[in-house]
């Protein structure tokens, strides 16, 4: 096993000195996402190459230090935070888009570009990548394929992995391998579907062949504001019902919305107890029929204001204030906490009922913004982590949303991942069985469990390191 230093000097001599990070600062700055969880880092590493990654994981390996692959560190469930000291192999350098194919509609890109910046790249074409996370400014694709990223236009596009046909990764031995490719059905198991969203766990991605959506010809876009949020779930409902899949279906709470306004200046009612944003995208007349439909469905539920947006600045200062929504909170508090679990949309208000209610009974400030389309939700705790005890009550309100989402029939997570805030609540979702299938199927990529440990599976999860129950057959 290598001494720290020796483990710089190694990793040095596989991407330079001016590529490794280990001074206490550069450390501290990689222990963390997006989320409120940090951990420790060995040393901080930028490789440019997949040749490059994969000496950096026998490096690493050969001092017996686990890798924890990291993006832009947008991530929310913890995913990219080690939990022992670990080599944080940061993917940020490797942001080249390396073919475009317009014919296929295809790219091959590297992990470390921005999801925002594929689209703009590729804006002369008429096409983009379909999944947009609210942080897709920011975010990386490499990040969006560890985690299975969403976002609002999910409801009809679906998430990462529906528009993902192939990814190169190193593996845990320090080869470079590619799972799935660029035929529409491979031939063999589906191991591109295994590894997105595994975060990190069954290799580190060193490029990514993304599938292309084509720019629809015609986008409407509505604003439409509710005096309770019951009016508003079931608008959604009936929308749906209808036949009608809009291209997203947002919605956000008086307080949220008022936090955006505040933050934005986006033209949000901040009167309405509930506002949703809806579009439909197509053909133009198409979608002005999609449009009218929605219109009358908000209306039939007693909308208080609906309002078309004109053109497509006015389009994008609305969807700049559902995207801002997690910005938004800075103004009230230094620190927020969220979960992102998926109720059926019939169960929307009833869930948001009881969210509410566990709010006022820990005494926290909580807002709510979430996929109402597809019943993925987002309630946001606004606290101060500086003030004692907070965090706790946090965490315990939060796992408490949690656990009544998975009884009203929902699951985990929608788009965030598992990473350690929901590891140890797998068990309210997935069964001894299931945890051990997911537990051998994650070994066969990885025996030795130097890939991102302690990420997705709670300890325990293979049957054989489970303690015997008392009186269970052999």
């Amino acid at each position: 096993m290598l001494r720290p230093m020796d483990l710089i000097a190694a990793l040095e001599g596989v991407v330079g000195s001016d590529r490794v990070r280990a001074h206490p600062l550069d450390r501290r700055v990689f222990a963390k996402d997006a989320g409120v969880k940090d951990g420790p880092v060995a040393a901080v590493v930028f490789p440019e190459s997949a040749e490059e990654t994969a000496g950096c994981v026998r490096v690493a390996r050969a001092a017996g230090v686990p890798v924890v692959p990291r993006g832009a560190g947008t991530g929310l469930a913890g995913g990219a935070v080690p939990i022992e000291p670990s080599v944080m192999v940061v993917m940020t350098r490797m942001n080249r888009i390396v073919e475009v194919d317009e014919q296929s509609r295809t790219a091959w890109v590297g992990p470390g570009v921005i999801n925002l910046d594929l689209s703009r790249d590729l804006a002369s074409t008429g096409l983009h990548f379909a999944p947009d996370p609210s942080s897709q400014q920011s975010c990386t694709i490499g990040g969006n394929v560890g985690t299975n990223a969403g976002g609002p236009h999910c409801l009809a596009e679906g998430t990462t992995v529906a528009h993902i046909l192939a990814v190169e990764m190193v593996t845990a031995d320090g080869d470079i391998v590619i799972v799935g490719g660029d035929h529409p059905d491979p031939v063999g198991l589906d191991l591109r579907a295994v590894v997105v969203g595994s975060e990190g766990t069954m290799g580190v991605t060193t490029r990514v062949l993304v599938k292309l959506t084509e720019n629809p010809p015609a986008v409407r876009t509505l604003l439409i504001g509710f005096a309770t949020v019951e009016d508003a779930a079931a608008t959604v409902s009936e929308v749906i019902a209808s036949g009608l899949v809009p291209a997203a279906l947002e919605m956000m709470d008086r307080a949220m919305v008022r936090a955006v306004e505040n933050y934005v200046h986006a033209g949000y009612p901040t009167d309405a107890a509930a506002v949703l944003l809806a579009e439909v995208a197509g053909h133009a007349v198409g979608v002005d029929a999609e449009a009218d439909m929605i219109a009358r469905i908000a209306a039939d539920n007693d909308a208080t204001m609906v309002r078309l947006a004109q053109n497509d600045a006015e389009r994008a200062l609305l969807w700049k204030g559902r995207k801002s929504a997690f910005g938004a909170i800075a103004q009230s508090a230094p620190d927020y906490y969220l979960h992102d679990t998926v109720v059926p949309r019939t169960r929307l208000v009833e869930v948001l009922s009881q969210i509410y209610e566990i709010g006022e009974r820990y005494g926290i400030a909580l807002l709510n913004v979430f996929h109402a389309g597809d019943g993925n939700l987002h309630p946001l705790v606004s606290f101060d982590a500086a003030v004692p005890g907070e965090l706790d009550r946090v965490m315990a309100a939060a796992t408490e949303m949690v656990r009544v989402s998975i009884e009203a029939g929902g699951s985990l997570s929608g788009e965030h991942g598992i990473g350690m805030e929901k590891r140890d609540l797998m068990g309210l979702v997935f069964g001894p069985d299931d945890l051990d299938a997911q537990a051998r199927l994650r070994e066969a990529f990885d025996p030795d469990g130097v890939l991102n440990p302690g990420k997705i599976l709670p300890e325990g999860s293979r049957c054989f390191d489970r303690a015997p129950t008392i009186g269970a057959a052999p």
